[in-house]
């Protein structure tokens, strides 16, 4: 097996992510560092190591986690101002999960953790657009000229943007500040911030909701629950 799909089938990281992994140096293969991405691991003689812990793909369960991360977390496993993990969150979980994507710090909301790299390759590909809908706090009233640039695309950065939705759900007149609904189809950095920071309307407050026909109603924030059959089902075979 392809050394980068035996990661991803160990629930580390997805196929693309295993290549970043290797070529910075933190698999091992019987002991040495490896740096040949097309190596095929020996089931059941080679002993692969990720950051120094043994992984493997036999008989290991598959878990399906639908946490609602609170602001403050991050969603890398560590990083160097040692600040709160989701990681934290979830430390009952006897099987080693990683999130799906990512939310950023200040972001809250529905995030998918799962040791299946090939489900996770799957809805990070993209080719797979599930559409993603936020709830987000911004300071005023978009005009609608400036929600027809949203919904048509902008030029963030090096791109511009895919077709978005966006709907006005509730405003404040009096504290100059709206309630609005987005929803995306791409995943790049801070996306949807960047968005409405293009249309003049800076986020206050962003929260992920759903993940296509997935939503994170019932579940507290910080708190989590596994997949049901239906969910998974739908996630496989959308």
């Amino acid at each position: 097996m392809r050394i980068n799909k035996f990661i991803a089938r160990s629930g580390v990281a997805s196929r693309r992510k295993a290549e970043e992994y290797i070529k910075n140096g933190r698999v091992k293969v019987n002991g040495n560092i490896m740096t040949e991405l097309s190596y095929k691991v020996n089931l059941g003689k080679d002993l692969v190591e990720f950051d120094g812990k043994k992984i493997s793909v036999e008989d290991e369960k598959k878990v399906y986690i639908l946490l609602n991360k609170p602001a403050g977390y991050i969603t890398t496993v560590k990083e160097q101002f040692d600040r709160p993990s989701v990681m934290d969150l979830i430390s009952d979980i006897e099987e080693r999960v990683y999130p799906v994507g990512r939310l950023d710090y200040e972001t809250s909301g529905l995030l998918l953790m799962t040791n299946d790299g090939d489900l996770t390759y799957k809805l990070t590909h993209p080719s797979h657009e599930f559409k993603k809908t936020y709830i987000a706090s911004v300071k005023g009233v978009p005009t609608k000229d400036e929600m027809k640039n949203f919904k048509e695309g902008l030029k963030i950065e090096n791109y511009i943007t895919a077709q978005a939705e966006i709907k006005i759900l509730k405003t404040n007149l009096e504290k100059n500040y709206s309630v609005c609904m987005a929803v995306i189809h791409e995943g790049h950095n801070r996306q949807v911030r960047k968005m409405f920071e293009a249309i003049g309307h800076p986020v206050m407050n962003l929260k992920r909701v759903a993940l296509g026909k997935i939503n994170i109603k019932g579940i507290e924030s910080g708190k989590y629950r596994k997949l049901t059959k239906s969910e998974l089902e739908y996630l496989k075979n959308c």
